[in-house]
C-alpha cells in the first residue's frame, strides 16, 4: 500500500452558468487540476444525487446527466464523458458491507460532478463515479459513513464532495455580484472557523446557529456533501482553501482541500 494520501476537496459547485463562465471561481478550478497529482478514480459525493439508501455508481460509462432546466443552449452543449469505476465502486459495496452499500448502474455523473470536473480535468481521461445521499440518515450518520471511505485515498482516488455551504435559492439574486446577505456571511465565517479549530460538534450541530443556519441551510442536500469531506480530515491534515466568495447573495462559492 503506497505512502501517499490522495487528498480530500469539497467544491462549492453552485449555480449550472459555472459550466461556461470565465471567472476567478473557475480560474481556482482549472489551478487546481493542473496543481494535484493525478488521481486513478474520482468519486464524487454529489447533492444532487437523493436516494433511500446509499448507492455507489458502477456504470462503465457513465451518462452525462443535464439536471438543469431553463439556462443558455451553450450549456447543454458541453459534452463530458469519462470512463466509470465500476472495480473501485464494487471495492465500496464489498468494503462497507455493513453499511448496506448497493451498486447503480444506471445512474451517471449530474452536474455536481461534470460542471466542476469539466474545469479542473478537461480530458476527461479519468474515472469518475458518484455516491448518493441517503435522505434517512441525519448529519452524523452522514460524517461516519464519510469517515469509512479514508481508505480509498490510499488507492489514489480522489474524493470530492460537491454541494455548497450556504444554498438557499428562495432568496438568490439573479445578479451574479450581489452583495451577501449577512446571514450568508455569518454562516460561511461559522463554517470555515469550525474547520480551521477542527471542531467537529459545531461542524454537525450547525442548526443551533438559528435562525441564521435556516435561512444558510434550508435544506441539508447541498450541506452533506460538505461533512464528508470534512469528516476525512485526519489529525495531522490541514484545511486549505482553494476559494472564496459568495456569489447571488445567498450561495457560498467555498471550496478547501484536506491534506
Amino acid at each position: 500500500m503506497s505512502d501517499y494520501k490522495t487528498p480530500v476537496l469539497f467544491i462549492g459547485h453552485g449555480s449550472p452558468m459555472n459550466i461556461i463562465y470565465k471567472n476567478e471561481y473557475t480560474k481556482s478550478l482549472q489551478k487546481l487540476g493542473m496543481s494535484l497529482q493525478k488521481p486513478d478514480a474520482i468519486l464524487v459525493v454529489s447533492a444532487h444525487w437523493l436516494t433511500e439508501g446509499t448507492f455507489v455508481c458502477s456504470a462503465d460509462k457513465p451518462e452525462q446527466i443535464y439536471d438543469f432546466y431553463g439556462f443558455p443552449d451553450e450549456l447543454y452543449a458541453v459534452k463530458y464523458h469519462p470512463p466509470g469505476a465500476r472495480a473501485i465502486a464494487e471495492s465500496i459495496a464489498h468494503k462497507l458491507k455493513s453499511d448496506n452499500i448497493q451498486l447503480n448502474a444506471e445512474w451517471g455523473i449530474d452536474h455536481a460532478s461534470w460542471a466542476v470536473l469539466a474545469h479542473m480535468y478537461p480530458k476527461a481521461d479519468i474515472p469518475v463515479f458518484e455516491m448518493s445521499l441517503d435522505v434517512l440518515k441525519n448529519e452524523e450518520e452522514h460524517y461516519a459513513l464519510g469517515k469509512k471511505l479514508s481508505f480509498l485515498r490510499r488507492k489514489n482516488v480522489l474524493i470530492i464532495g460537491s454541494g455548497n455551504i450556504v444554498h438557499n435559492l428562495r432568496q438568490i439574486d439573479f445578479d451574479e455580484n450581489a452583495k451577501p446577505f449577512p446571514w450568508a456571511i455569518e454562516f460561511d465565517e461559522y463554517i470555515k472557523d469550525a474547520l480551521l479549530r477542527k471542531d467537529r460538534d459545531r461542524l454537525l450541530r450547525y442548526k443551533e446557529l438559528s435562525p441564521v443556519s435556516r435561512l444558510a441551510v434550508p435544506t441539508n442536500d447541498h450541506y452533506l456533501p460538505f461533512l464528508y469531506s470534512a469528516a476525512l480530515q485526519e489529525d495531522d491534515e490541514q484545511i486549505k482553501f482553494i476559494h472564496e466568495s459568495i456569489r447571488n447573495g445567498s450561495m457560498s462559492m467555498r471550496c478547501f482541500m484536506v491534506q
